[in-house]
């Protein structure tokens, strides 16, 4: 059994889907840049997402699961491990982006099915924000485009 579980986490590590230390918002002062200017965010009756942009090719990810909100230790644990599960899954797509994801009253009380299908649309949501958001500031501006004349 341990063999199978090992190899798993080896073929996920090599698929580049691991979740490393440097993919995680690690010490306050990088919470607090994402609490202090997230001009991308996504709303659920469950969590809420709250993203910036970040000068990394990575993405990293922060988690608030307050005690007040779950009160149990397990459940903390488990919507931490289903958070980080579907954020591997989609970091490919979230490259360059800073994202804290704060729990909320009752998620504890969903299954873990219907959680991952939510927090899979609000990645989704949170991708074509950040898409838009992209292409907006790709674009020339009208200053950009005038041109001066001899």
């Amino acid at each position: 059994m341990k063999q199978a579980i090992t190899v798993e986490w080896q073929s996920s590590h090599n698929n580049g889907n691991a979740f490393t230390k440097s993919m995680r918002l690690l010490n306050s002062k990088d919470f607090q840049t994402v609490f202090d200017d997230a001009p991308l965010r996504t709303s659920h009756q469950h969590f809420l997402f709250l993203a910036r942009i970040n000068s990394l090719d990575s993405p990293r990810l922060g988690l608030v699961i307050a005690k007040k909100h779950i009160r149990h230790a397990v459940d903390r644990n488990r919507m931490k491990r289903l958070i980080r599960e579907t954020f591997r899954s989609k970091q490919q797509q979230l490259k360059g982006l800073d994202v804290i994801v704060l729990a909320r009253k009752g998620m504890n009380d969903v299954t873990n099915a219907v959680l991952i299908e939510h927090l899979n649309g609000q990645w989704d949501r949170l991708i074509r924000r950040l898409q838009k958001a992209k292409t907006e500031s790709a674009k020339p501006t009208e200053q950009n485009l005038q041109v001066s004349a001899p």
